[in-house]
């Protein structure tokens, strides 16, 4: 999984709504904004490091 060539789907599974503002950066950051939108990404350090902070929210599948 932490090699830079995977790629991963990623999955806003619950609302923003009420989120601490730290959290909600992290998840426009991965470019979510609407439930149910999903975001492909690489699995790079910074993208896992993220996807780990907000991993109460998303939903993460491997492409």
């Amino acid at each position: 999984m932490n090699n830079e060539n995977t790629q991963l789907e990623i999955t806003l599974r619950k609302s923003l709504i009420g989120t601490p503002m730290k959290i909600k950066k992290v998840l426009i950051a991965l470019g979510l904004k609407h439930i149910n939108q999903k975001v492909i990404h690489f699995a790079s350090p910074s993208i896992l490091g993220m996807i780990k902070k907000t991993q109460h929210m998303i939903s993460v599948e491997h492409k």
